[in-house]
């Protein structure tokens, strides 16, 4: 990973901003009491998948990038719940949860990938 300069070039962070993205989007259209409760949990959780790898990749020390891609997985396993919630309580389709829930897996498998690459460099403090 160590040819990466920029966060925009991490396939991963792209893709937990369009995942926050796709359900930013999502939450007007929910009702006023699934917004003000469910909405704010799953946005602010979304957001941090996104922010911790951001947060991690500019510490510029491999060990606490990974620290922030931990939390970025945590993140992602909250957000997971929330969609889980959404759908079992009827609140979304079925078939918007898998999509969702599909990209969550994605992200994962590129999370934890990520995750086994960094400090594997030669040099060893950049992402």
């Amino acid at each position: 990973m160590s040819g990466i300069k920029n966060i925009d070039e991490l396939i991963v962070y792209r893709q937990a901003m369009r995942l926050a993205d796709d359900i930013w989007y999502l939450i007007p259209s929910l009702g006023a009491f699934e917004r003000f409760g469910i909405g704010q949990q799953i946005t602010s959780a979304a957001d941090s998948i996104a922010a911790n790898i951001s947060e991690g990749f500019g510490r510029y020390h491999y060990k606490e990038n990974r620290r922030f891609c931990y939390y970025a997985r945590g993140s992602l396993a909250e957000t997971k719940t929330w969609l889980v919630k959404l759908r079992d309580r009827g609140i979304i389709e079925a078939s918007l949860s898998l999509k969702l829930l599909s990209q969550c897996d994605s992200i994962g498998k590129m999370l934890n990938g990520y995750i086994a690459s960094i400090g594997r460099s030669t040099n060893q403090t950049s992402a």
